[in-house]
């Protein structure tokens, strides 16, 4: 990632992790939904803090899509203040493993407060950038993302770190971001919607196309929302960029992404 890119989007989520430790909703899930609906449901997030629910910026819930088991070790890649970890957690008992890796401190120290309030003992955050993960290779048997593989400036790089610390037969399951068609080269450019999560976002050829050189195989991309111009959150773009992408919005969609490192490599 451009060192003046990182920092924008370091920057905006120390911002927002500041927004909720001063009791603001600080997070896409403004009425009940998140950035393209993120479809959590009650009982997954029963014993939650509201607090969390609130410094969370993802477009979809890729727990329900890893189909996470018993013993395994996940690694979630942009963890934020921890929603997801948290959620993976008791999914993978005692036995198994949840690590949250980010790069914005604010969020890793919510993210730290939130476990402790959890009482969760096999859940680590790791500080670092998704473009280098901080774990060694064939170490974890999923790999889940919320939204934040878009924001990297080096999205190859991402996929190919996430397949190196796959153990192998292990899967990627991520929710993010994409282009269902080319859009202008101003609006992929634009540095403030690359950290809103607009701008950064693969089409879909692309994320499949890297996925695959990065050695995936069995890909699977699914779209489970398309936005219209009024489906961005109230505030969340300012007034002359809401008009600049409003011609373009149903070009962005949400979608769930599958795949799998082979058995043997």
């Amino acid at each position: 990632m451009s060192d003046s890119l990182k920092e924008a989007v370091k920057g905006k989520y120390a911002a927002a992790a500041r927004m909720v430790q001063s009791g603001k909703v600080g997070s896409c899930c403004t009425s009940g939904g998140c950035f393209g609906g993120c479809n959590y449901t009650p009982e997954e997030t029963i014993g939650l803090p509201r607090e969390l629910l609130n410094a969370s910026f993802g477009c979809g819930n890729p727990t329900a899509l890893a189909d996470l088991k018993e013993g395994e070790v996940v690694l979630d890649l942009g963890s934020g203040a921890g929603l997801d970890v948290l959620l993976s957690a008791p999914r993978v008992g005692p036995k198994g493993k949840a690590y949250g890796l980010d790069m914005t401190d604010e969020m890793l120290a919510l993210a730290e407060e939130y476990r402790r309030q959890s009482g969760l003992t096999n859940v680590e955050f790791l500080k670092g950038d998704i473009e280098n993960i901080p774990l060694p290779d064939n170490h974890v048997d999923v790999i889940i993302s919320n939204c934040v593989i878009n924001l990297a400036a080096d999205k190859a790089r991402v996929l190919k770190e996430a397949f190196r610390v796959l153990k192998p037969g292990g899967r990627l399951a991520v929710s993010d971001m994409v282009w269902r068609r080319e859009v202008p080269a101003w609006l992929r450019q634009n540095v403030e919607l690359w950290t809103d999560c607009i701008a950064g976002a693969l089409t879909e050829a692309e994320y499949r196309q890297l996925l695959e050189e990065a050695g995936f195989i069995d890909v699977e991309l699914e779209i489970t929302w398309i936005f219209g111009p009024s489906d961005l959150p109230e505030g969340f773009l300012t007034a002359d960029m809401e008009r600049q992408v409003a011609s373009h919005a149903d070009s962005l969609a949400s979608a769930f992404i599958r795949a799998r490192k082979p058995e043997r490599t």
